[in-house]
């Protein structure tokens, strides 16, 4: 009886031991850190060369490619594959930055 109730008491202790060492962590401000950058968020998106999903398409972005992005319209992002060269549009849809968590 005496070994069923020493059980409890001891993993309590262990719970409310936890929160007072993620409050002891150094606090420090994620809103100064660099934005995330652009990641394809898909197996692959058409480059296209107005920001239009009728324009002609000049080319597919893949997700393993590297590339950059040098400017926005909308919902549509101009970026360069750096692993083919091709410059175009693609959607903002699928690719984007990923949200900062900020835990304060």
């Amino acid at each position: 009886m005496l070994g069923a109730l020493a059980l409890p008491v001891l993993s309590a202790t262990t719970a409310s031991a936890a929160p007072a060492a993620v409050a002891a962590a150094p606090a420090s401000s994620c809103s100064s850190l660099p934005p995330l950058p652009y990641e394809v968020h898909t197996t692959a998106v058409t480059i296209r060369s107005k920001a239009s999903s009728k324009s002609t398409a000049l080319g597919v972005l893949y997700k393993s490619h590297k590339f950059s992005v040098s400017k926005k319209s909308g919902n549509w992002l101009y970026i360069t594959d750096k692993s083919t060269g091709v410059k175009g549009w693609v959607s903002g849809t699928y690719v984007y930055r990923d949200v900062r968590m900020c835990l304060d």
